[in-house]
């Protein structure tokens, strides 16, 4: 028997009905036909129904943006008190000890938002340190309640857990009416490390890892079993990194064998980690380039190139369908850069991790790309990101990594 229903209903039209009976969470300002007469406060939880009234899920109210409310729930028995975020909390952890290798646990996603039911949220396991960022405002009034969970429910699993600290510093909080911070969230009665910097091992490679500053949480964990896959293809070849970061794929190539790998980044900075990075692996095969990837390959395209293996793994070069057109002009250029370079029977992975840069157009892009480089691409491996980051269907915006694996023939 259903409960009685205590909190405010907003009224959607059959757009938003088929979305929501489709698996998606959100509900957009655009679809409301009806609002509580009295408006909640912001933040709160509330119920979404059909136009015909029928019960289609209870989620958070975010008053100040485009996505009015982010289901957390489509069961009309279920009761939002602190034994339902445990069990949320557990069920998430659950899963990643079922879709991950042991040894990956102490540096994985632990929390993928919307793909976990928990919208708005990201929580990174870094050793001893969870790093969350919080991008929804019910999620940002849940923190007195759920971090603790976080902490208790893997301490309970006997794993290791220092603190938790927060990177809220995203503009994409101005649009929940949230302000940008970043620091420790008090866990209550405990204090928290004094550093905010912290060592991870993947695929046994070993990362310096500085959750305070380093790029979204620290580290990109969604690659790792991509990084394993260049490591087995890259023995004896020679290597270019292009837009290495803090050195994965690079180090990864170096781990396994390279004969040399040359680990490229526009930041000098990135260049700096990588560095240290390779130090602290004792590999000694790598060399290190602060250029372009723009400029770089052209140059080596005119200079004569000694790489047979190339890795391209750029930053989101799209974050919003408007420009989409431009970005997939900017992946051309330097998959056709690469395919170029190359000497018949080399090697290329390339990669795209913009949710608004789909597979289709990834694929149409390298299509032209080889056509314009007189190349044919031999497909050796597909691979998306790593499964904790769960693709949930339904929910196009957690499909988000292509990663593709070609001899260039």
């Amino acid at each position: 028997m259903k409960s009685e229903r205590t909190y405010p209903v907003y009224r959607v039209n059959k757009h938003a009905e088929g979305l929501l009976v489709g698996g998606h969470p959100w509900v957009y300002e655009n679809d409301i036909l009806e609002a509580p007469g009295t408006t909640p406060e912001n933040g709160t939880l509330v119920d979404v129904v059909s136009p015909k009234g029928a019960y289609l899920g209870t989620g958070f109210l975010s008053l100040k943006s485009k996505i009015r409310v982010r289901l957390i729930s489509r069961n009309a028995n279920d009761t939002f008190d602190t034994a339902f975020w445990r069990r949320r909390v557990e069920y998430a952890w659950a899963y990643r000890k079922t879709v991950l290798e042991p040894a990956d646990l102490s540096a994985c996603r632990f929390i993928f938002g919307e793909a976990d039911q928990f919208p708005g949220l990201t929580v990174d396991r870094f050793n001893n340190v969870l790093v969350t960022q919080t991008l929804s405002v019910g999620m940002e009034k849940l923190k007195p309640v759920l971090f603790p969970l976080l902490a208790e429910v893997l301490r309970a699993d006997g794993q290791t857990i220092d603190g938790i600290y927060e990177r809220n510093d995203e503009a994409l909080r101005a649009k929940e009416g949230l302000e940008q911070n970043k620091g420790w969230f008090t866990l209550p009665g405990e204090s928290h490390p004094e550093t905010t910097q912290t060592e991870i091992c993947e695929n046994g490679v070993y990362y310096h890892v500085d959750f305070e500053n380093g790029q979204k949480t620290g580290f990109s964990l969604d690659q790792k079993y991509n990084r394993r896959a260049v490591a087995r293809l890259a023995a004896g070849h020679t290597v270019l990194d292009c837009f290495t970061h803090t050195g994965s794929f690079a180090l990864n190539a170096a781990k396994g064998g390279a004969a040399r790998v040359t680990a490229a980044d526009i930041s000098a900075e990135a260049i700096a980690m990588a560095k240290r990075n390779a130090e602290r692996n004792g590999l000694d095969n790598m060399d290190f380039l602060c250029e372009d990837t723009f400029a770089l390959l052209p140059r080596l395209e005119k200079e004569g190139s000694p790489y047979d293996f190339i890795i391209l793994d750029p930053p989101a070069f799209t974050k919003a369908r408007r420009t989409v057109e431009n970005a997939m002009r900017g992946y051309k250029e330097i998959n056709y850069r690469a395919m170029k370079l190359l000497p018949r029977g080399g090697y290329l992975a390339t990669a795209s991790c913009s949710h608004f840069a789909t597979e289709d157009l990834f694929i149409k892009m390298l299509r032209a790309a080889a056509k314009d480089a007189h190349r044919q691409l031999r497909q050796i491996e597909v691979k998306q990101q790593a499964p904790d980051h769960p693709i949930l269907w339904g929910v196009p915006e957690t499909n988000y990594l292509k990663f593709f694996l070609f001899q260039v023939i």
